[in-house]
């Protein structure tokens, strides 16, 4: 029931498991890399993963798969669309539970972002991303799933000094999966 309740917390995109992955060679996927995330000690070592890779190439899928086992072995999951957290986020400065909201977000043992970067962040998003990147760092574990290479997040999270900040909190310690090929979604299609 915990195992439940813990998935159901975290609103998946996707229902996914890590046994479904598909490791064909022109992916680019370290298999023994991601199963070794299925053990989950990256969050007991507070690690983050950058997923990459074009559109439809399974970033989505893989990081709800590792969310899905991490809920499994016990773990406090959120899942979110990277843009509508930060609508989320500007909704609740409005009525004021932004604190409330930032401080569930710290509290996850992973937080996933999923479509990180499709348009550059505005003042406000910047600094709540710093907030919450700040408040996890070195405490919590992150997987950031995005289209663009990480070193095109840069310019998309804009002010010099804040995207130097986040992206060294980030970046220099994680696991990073760069996924190749064509679009799972077409390729599903053509079957």
């Amino acid at each position: 029931r915990k195992i439940e309740r813990l998935t159901k917390a975290a609103r998946f995109r996707y229902s996914a498991v890590m046994e479904a992955i598909d490791y064909t060679p022109e992916r680019n996927i370290d298999k023994n890399q991601v199963q070794r995330f299925a053990s989950c000690e990256f969050i007991g070592r507070k690690e983050n993963i950058l997923i990459t890779g074009s559109t439809g190439v399974g970033k989505s899928y893989m990081s709800s798969a590792i969310g899905h086992q991490a809920c499994s072995m016990g773990s406090k999951v959120m899942y979110f669309n990277t843009a509508k957290l930060f609508t989320t986020l500007k909704t609740s400065k409005a009525d004021g539970s932004y604190l409330k909201l930032i401080g569930k977000l710290e509290k996850q043992d992973l937080l996933i972002l999923d479509d990180f970067g499709l348009k550059p962040l505005d003042n406000i998003n910047r600094h709540s991303f710093m907030e919450i990147i700040e408040d996890r760092h070195g405490k919590r574990s992150t997987i950031i799933a995005s289209q663009l290479p990480v070193e095109a997040w840069h310019e998309i999270i804009g002010e010099k000094t804040i995207a130097d900040a986040i992206l060294d909190r980030l970046v220099h310690t994680a696991h990073r999966i760069d996924i190749k090929g064509e679009s799972m979604r077409k390729k599903t299609q053509k079957l």
